[in-house]
């Protein structure tokens, strides 16, 4: 635990914690459930390439 004398350092803003920071929740979930598709999708092909072995 930091003693409250301590400051923080402050970092650099990165695009990814602008977009969590600024994005409306409509936004943030189109972008999850891109992202999942795409899981989804790679996930899919690894367990179809298992099977085939």
């Amino acid at each position: 635990m930091m003693a409250t004398s301590e400051k923080l350092k402050t970092v650099k803003s990165t695009p990814f914690s602008d977009f969590v920071r600024n994005a409306t929740s409509e936004e943030k979930e189109r972008v999850y459930q891109e992202v999942m598709k795409k899981a989804w999708e790679r996930q899919d092909r690894i367990i179809e390439k298992a099977r085939n072995m």
